[in-house]
């Protein structure tokens, strides 16, 4: 069963590509910009999915998809990276795979001359870590340099 985090993630990446949610009740299509903010899910992401979510993700469906949301939420579903292009992919557990990918449709998709689609960054967890490596890195060069080497 694919979980609500998966789904959105599942989204989010789609979303880096330019492909929409059409929305029920023809209440037009969702492409949030920006997808992410401050290492989260960015506010317009957070609107497009409310605005699933009113109907359950009835009658809402990635572009170039056929499945519903709330089919992807159900326990027949599972979400597994494309063996085409490694993006996320929302699958029947049993049956057969009668789903396109959403690259189907992409000509120039999957493209290993451009970055692919990723996940949030929390900068300041990333600086942090840097920050991190860089301390330890110096302390290494401090004790190194302080040994004293035998004169031979």
């Amino acid at each position: 069963m694919a979980s609500q985090a998966q789904i959105r993630n599942f989204l989010a990446h789609w979303f880096q590509l330019g492909k929409p949610v059409v929305l029920a009740e023809n209440r037009g299509q969702c492409l949030p910009e920006p997808i992410y903010q401050n290492g989260d899910y960015s506010k317009s992401f957070e609107d497009c999915w409310h605005r699933i979510m009113v109907t359950g993700g009835q009658d809402c469906y990635l572009e170039g998809t056929s499945q519903s949301i709330a089919a992807m939420l159900s326990p027949a579903w599972e979400v597994t990276p494309c063996a085409r292009c490694d993006m996320p992919l929302a699958i029947p557990i049993a049956g057969p795979m009668n789903y396109p990918c959403p690259c189907s449709d992409l000509m120039s998709w999957p493209n290993t001359d451009m970055p692919m689609p990723r996940t949030a960054v929390d900068n300041r967890q990333h600086l942090s870590d840097l920050r991190q490596r860089l301390t330890e890195g110096n302390e290494w060069s401090t004790s190194e340099s302080t040994e004293s080497y035998p004169n031979g």
